[in-house]
């Protein structure tokens, strides 16, 4: 069974069609029982769609959606703000004005340099890795946000010219950084798109899973990033999996920004 899948993108995101009703609908098809819609929400002034997302519409749609699939779909608000760190009083105003259930905290660029385009691993290996860590070290400072997303994305396009991510070369970075989320009590996201790129494996990597376990964490929470309805859940029951064998009893599902021990299936 697929408890939750809180990564879901809909057409208020710049990079997907998908409406949010089409999104319940495949997630009820596959038996999920609870969902959270979380929408990117950029401010980067070379982004070509720094603030596209339309919080007020999009509400709006979700409470469609909630009335509508009330007895068979459980609907999250979820957002993923992407470098809140570096737009404190948009992001601020945005988590405050609105009810989330919860908010990622996801780190898409360093400085200038988005971590999808080639350009950015025109350097050394150790270098790009370890700006990265450093960044969302910063990142987790900020206070904005309930669950770290996706942590170790970097790799999923690192892995093109590098070869094969090893945390190990970048434990006390990652350790680090775990130790501010357990301290903090923020929840650490396990995302499977990821497993849907030629890098074959979640992220954050079972390595880093463990560490969090190590260091205190008792946060984790689930993702797809789907972007369509066919992906939708995929990828959630080998994340489970991994989640369980790291040593973790339970998923956190999330309620007005509030964490919540879920057992795990």
């Amino acid at each position: 069974m697929v408890p939750h899948d809180y990564h879901i993108h809909t057409h208020f995101s710049c990079d997907s069609n998908a409406s949010m009703i089409s999104m319940c609908r495949a997630a009820i098809e596959a038996s999920i029982p609870e969902i959270g819609i979380s929408e990117h929400f950029d401010l980067h002034p070379k982004d070509a769609y720094a603030g596209f997302f339309n919080a007020d519409k999009w509400w709006e749609e979700l409470r469609r959606c909630q009335k509508e699939f009330h007895d068979v779909l459980l609907i999250r608000a979820g957002i993923e703000l992407s470098e809140p760190h570096c737009y404190p009083k948009a992001v601020e105003q945005l988590v405050q004005n609105y009810p989330w259930d919860y908010a990622f905290g996801a780190l898409h660029r360093v400085g200038d340099d988005l971590v999808f385009e080639e350009a950015y691993f025109n350097r050394a290996e150790q270098t790009a890795y370890a700006d990265y860590f450093t960044e969302l070290q910063r990142m987790i400072q900020s206070g904005f946000f309930d669950i770290l997303a996706h942590m170790d994305i970097v790799k999923r396009y690192g892995f093109e010219k590098y070869g094969r991510f090893d945390p190990e070369n970048y434990e006390e970075q990652i350790r680090s950084i775990l130790q501010t989320l357990a301290h903090r009590d923020l929840a650490l996201e396990l995302n499977t798109i990821t497993l849907r790129r030629s890098i074959k494996e979640t992220s954050p990597s079972k390595q880093i899973l463990q560490w969090f376990r190590e260091e205190g964490g008792q946060w984790v929470t689930l993702g797809s990033d789907a972007h369509s309805p066919e992906e939708v859940g995929l990828g959630i029951e080998k994340g489970l999996s991994l989640i369980q064998s790291s040593g973790f009893e339970n998923l956190a599902s999330f309620k007005r920004r509030k964490p919540k021990r879920s057992p795990l299936p």
